[in-house]
């Protein structure tokens, strides 16, 4: 068949012609059966798609897709193999007046393309409308509207679709389907993980080879890590803005590809070799007993604003991808300050991110998901609604509904902080966890109240919707904002390096520097600096709900004040492995054996506040007391300058059974926290609670001795210094 000859292309040398097929409608995406590949995709306002096929020399082949099924265009090409690099051209509407961006010129990428090869080059080609013009004046903004479209070619300078090889050797590859309640989250970045570790071959150094590295997961093991939450390994590109500076998105929230991993991390090279590298990772894991969740972006995509170049979405379907503003249908509803809005009210859109979903978990045997700007897909007319049609589409799928599902649950829109408010299928990132667990071990007056409702599980946030502690996904630091070395060494953020005059990240951080800021070799507040650490770490590991730890804080790793690094991929990000903290490493392992040999820690139920046994029975399942070892009262509660305070949990209260039926026991603890300044002797309450206790676990202490070294018995007292916990287990 003779291609068809584009206007907007005088001069392409083509291929030769191509036998074609009619192909079939589903499954979108490039499909190769072993003897050809269907290629299928979504338009409803084209006229026409070209399939434009790519060889080695870059030249272009276009055929035609003629058959076309509820707007899906289709068509089979036999012999074409895995490795085949491909796009789409769209004949359709340019009237961004009323919303509609097709322009043939531009090549697209498949929406549905499993891998990408190549790299955006910025330029004229990439936009629908002139950058520079000698027209009447009128500004960019204004002719970006314009209905005549840009005519120069993109092929050369963007992105190329490839069509894979979906087979892949999974051996005996299993789930490990951790529950909630036993899970510990470590939140990393594929490059930034890797990049220095002197135990990784230099040539697997940033990629997901290097994470499927012995050393790197022997590193996880060690920690009690049961989950690796991964940031954006979807197929993201360089801004504009960034590249203009000479700088990269780092950080990866600039998806253009919803099914395709991130080319740039794999150390075998683009095309279908990402694809085989990223599954060998997951089957690496997975052998560890570790979990692969993928923090994903679906609220926006890399397209931006009215201004934003022409990749993928704005010319199949500008209309149906995006939110358009109703005023103003060549402007987008933004609610992630990005530019755009995926438009989720679709059902294309809807079935893109469901495809993508079911096809991460399906083929790529991934565990879970974290939504970046979740509210932002809840948002049906303009409020964030719950019973939206997203989480309609996920409570009945089953297959994205039986795996983990965690929001971060805001956008930028108004009404988007919604912590608490997802339904109950789901779990949140829980910012009111971090922010008071920083309060309080800084010293922040009325913070006792909210902190004991924190540790316990959140149960103000999520037992009115029959959620559990496990819903509460606790965190003191993520990749956004300081790390916990910085977030107790520095009172304001340093984030000149980034070039935006350190106007850019969160200016309120609630962060203490002890009184330097930055590094000192003064001695004493080297000392507090290192127990802060220690005293958020053992509060995040021994609070109720699912604690998350970010890369490299048990290295004690630094960006020295920077807390917006998502332009920075350099040493200021990447784990420092040389200048490890080894006794920080240690203690973070040691706290996570305590949580992980004890139920204690990580009940699947709310605390009832009441009597274990019978009626009369003086314990209840948590109690809390005084430094004197009394109950406290409301008058405790109420002061504002109460900033010490024990917490008992009743290791026969549980109140669950194990898998077999067998109710679950074990024994007590109580813990002491004290964010005053000054030591405080701490009573230990009557020996109805225990008859004694020994210390199995002090944050004033840089290492942790092997086994318990005080014991004291009921009515004793322990001494517990400044902005310090100590943890003590009932024993006879």
């Amino acid at each position: 068949m003779t291609p068809l000859r584009d206007p907007f292309a005088e001069g392409r040398r083509y291929c030769l012609p191509v036998t074609s097929w009619p192909g079939t409608a589903y499954p979108l995406g490039a499909t190769y059966d072993g003897t050809g590949t269907n290629f299928a995709v979504f338009s409803e306002i084209a006229g026409l798609i070209e399939l434009c096929l790519f060889d080695r020399q870059g030249a272009e082949q276009r055929i035609p897709m003629e058959d076309v099924d509820a707007f899906v265009h289709h068509v089979y090409l036999p012999g074409v193999n895995p490795g085949q690099r491909y796009g789409y051209r769209v004949h359709g509407p340019y009237a961004p007046s009323r919303g509609q961006r097709c322009n043939p010129a531009k090549l697209l990428i498949d929406p549905y393309a499993k891998a990408l090869d190549g790299n955006l080059t910025w330029g004229q080609q990439l936009f629908s409308y002139p950058l520079n013009s000698a027209d009447d004046g009128r500004d960019t903004a204004q002719r970006s509207d314009t209905d005549v479209p840009d005519r120069s070619d993109s092929a050369a300078h963007t992105l190329k679709s490839v069509v894979i090889n979906p087979f892949f050797d999974w051996g005996l590859d299993r789930a490990p389907r951790t529950p909630y309640h036993r899970t510990l989250i470590y939140e990393a970045h594929v490059r930034g993980l890797t990049k220095t570790h002197p135990g990784v071959p230099e040539e697997l150094r940033g990629t997901y080879a290097g994470i499927a590295h012995p050393t790197v997961i022997e590193h996880l093991v060690s920690l009690g890590v049961t989950a690796l939450e991964l940031m954006p390994v979807h197929q993201f590109v360089l801004d504009l803005t960034l590249a203009q500076r000479n700088m990269t998105n780092y950080w990866g929230y600039n998806t253009i590809g919803f099914f395709a991993p991130h080319q740039a991390y794999s150390a075998s090279g683009g095309g279908n070799h990402q694809v085989q590298e990223f599954k060998g990772m997951v089957r690496a894991l997975h052998a560890a007993g570790i979990e692969v969740i993928l923090d994903v972006v679906y609220n926006h995509t890399a397209e931006g604003n009215h201004l934003g170049p022409t990749l993928c979405f704005r010319g199949l379907d500008n209309p149906a991808y995006y939110r358009l503003d109703n005023r103003n249908l060549a402007r987008y509803v933004d609610y992630t300050g990005t530019g755009n809005s995926l438009n989720v009210r679709h059902p294309h859109s809807l079935q893109l991110i469901m495809d993508s979903l079911r096809y991460w978990v399906l083929d790529m045997h991934v565990d879970g998901f974290r939504f970046d700007l979740a509210s932002a897909l809840a948002r049906e007319l303009h409020d964030v609604d719950r019973l939206s049609a997203f989480f309609d589409l996920v409570q009945q799928d089953p297959v994205v509904s039986q795996v983990k599902l965690i929001a971060e649950p805001w956008d930028v829109g108004e009404g988007g902080y919604q912590v608490g408010n997802f339904p109950p299928q789901w779990t949140e990132w829980n910012g009111k966890y971090r922010d008071t667990v920083r309060d309080f071990w800084r010293g922040e007056k009325a913070a006792l109240p909210e902190f004991a409702a924190r540790i316990t599980g959140s149960s103000d946030l999520y037992k009115h919707n029959g959620r559990r502690p496990v819903a509460s996904i606790n965190f003191v630091t993520a990749h956004d904002g300081f790390t916990l070395n910085d977030l107790v060494s520095y009172n304001r953020k340093h984030n000149e390096a980034n070039g935006e005059g350190n106007r850019d990240g969160e200016g309120h951080n609630r962060s203490w520097n002890h009184g330097v800021e930055g590094p000192t070799d003064d001695p004493e507040i080297v000392e507090i600096r290192a127990r802060q650490r220690r005293n958020m770490i053992a509060t995040l590991l021994l609070s109720q709900g699912v604690p998350m730890l970010a890369h490299g804080d048990e290295l004690g790793r630094t960006q020295h004040g920077n807390n917006n690094a998502y332009c920075q991929d350099n040493e200021l990000s990447w784990m420092d492995w040389a200048s490890a903290d080894d006794d920080l490493n240690a203690f973070v392992a040691t706290a996570s054996r305590l949580r992980r040999a004890h139920p204690t820690f990580r009940r699947r139920r709310f605390f009832r506040a009441s009597p274990v046994r019978d009626v009369g029975d003086p314990v209840p399942d948590i109690s809390w007391l005084t430094s004197a070892g009394i109950e406290m009262t409301h008058g405790d509660w109420d002061s504002s300058y109460h900033r010490a305070f024990a917490v008992f949990f009743s290791g026969d209260g549980i109140n669950e059974r194990d898998d077999r039926g067998a109710p679950i026991t074990d024994v007590s603890f109580l813990l002491c926290f004290n964010a005053h300044d000054s030591a405080l002797d701490f009573r230990m309450p009557p020996v109805e609670y225990a008859d004694a206790w020994d210390v199995v676990l002090d944050t004033a202490l840089s290492r942790q001795p092997s086994s318990p070294e005080i014991v004291v018995g009921a009515g004793g007292s322990v001494p517990v210094i400044g902005r310090s916990l100590v943890v003590l287990r009932a024993t006879d």
